[in-house]
């Protein structure tokens, strides 16, 4: 559905986005991952048609951006991250605006306004003020219309920024359900949103691609800096034995690991996470030697900020 190739974006002798390249396939949701000021509304905007790219193309649905842009422009929805709203239009009267200027049929216009207002959640605001709506439902009148036309591919940038506990979930839980009937590139540093809403995920640095992928697959690309042991050691020697190693630290009895008697739950960091399968194999090997039962040894895996904070270099500041 989308197709980017070495897009760059130059403002003077500032690199904005530099030679990235990515595909996001029909039906899928996808993450654009990256801190402040990675480049993420300046792809965007190049995608969506809004800003030309200094090198490199884009497709959407086979239509090149730049040579055939109607046709391009015509698959996409976009919610910039602060949509130009008129306040003094009533939700409903600026939908129906909105799907003249995009050539909604006059005849499915109405059609098209109910079902973006519906998909939105905002039908009950219809004959609302728009300078009388909270953040959260200017958000949601924001994403209707970038429905409004029925459009394959949703290009969303940054749909919950500002918003309230209450009105992120609410907005996320309309995004995952619009999912299912759109293409859905959803830009974005907050790393619990791409957990709860994508397939996967591209990761965004500084105007480069950093890595791509789902979050499983993103969350190999660090080893494991932790592991947990369940044992069951009525004689009380695994927790002495773990803390005489040079080659873990932290280490920490948890609280009871169960129902049985004697069974306890330790977690511990490796000192070179790099070695840390070879490691907890060693130390399940000692205490089995010792005659302590274990009943789990587990590598605990890296949270998608680790792996954020790795990929952006901000690990150590």
């Amino acid at each position: 559905m989308i197709h980017a190739e070495n897009l760059t974006k130059d403002y003077g002798t500032v690199v904005a986005v530099k030679r990235l390249s990515f595909d996001v396939g029909k039906g899928e949701v996808v993450g654009f991952l990256g801190p402040n000021g990675a480049g993420k509304s300046t792809t965007l905007r190049m995608l969506a048609g809004f800003l030309g790219p200094t090198e490199g193309r884009v497709e959407i649905g086979g239509f090149d951006i730049q040579s055939a842009s109607e046709q391009a422009r015509a698959q996409i929805g976009y919610m910039p991250e602060s949509s130009p709203l008129y306040p003094e239009m009533r939700v409903g009267e600026y939908l129906a605006f909105r799907a003249h200027l995009k050539r909604v049929a006059r005849k499915e216009r109405k059609a098209a306004v109910e079902r973006a207002m519906e998909l939105a959640v905002v039908t009950e605001m219809r004959d609302t003020l728009i300078q009388h709506l909270s953040k959260g439902y200017r958000q949601r009148v924001g994403l209707a219309d970038a429905l409004v036309s029925n459009p394959p591919l949703l290009i969303l940038d940054e749909p919950t920024a500002g918003l309230d506990p209450n009105q992120i979930r609410e907005v996320r839980r309309v995004i995952k359900g619009l999912g299912e009937e759109h293409t859905i590139l959803l830009s974005t540093h907050i790393l619990p949103e791409v957990e709860s809403t994508c397939d996967r995920a591209l990761v965004i640095d500084r105007g480069k691609l950093v890595a791509q992928g789902t979050i499983e697959e993103l969350r190999a690309l660090r080893a494991a800096d932790a592991a947990v042991l369940v044992v069951r050691d009525a004689d009380k020697q695994a927790l002495p034995l773990l803390k005489q190693r040079g080659d873990i630290e932290r280490v920490k009895q948890q609280a009871d690991a169960g129902r049985d008697a004697g069974m306890l739950r330790i977690t511990f960091d490796f000192k070179q996470p790099e070695r840390g399968g070879e490691v907890l194999e060693s130390i399940v090997a000692e205490l089995v030697g010792l005659g302590v039962g274990v009943r789990e040894a587990a590598p605990r895996k890296a949270s998608l900020e680790d792996v954020f904070a790795q990929l952006t270099g901000v690990e150590d500041e």
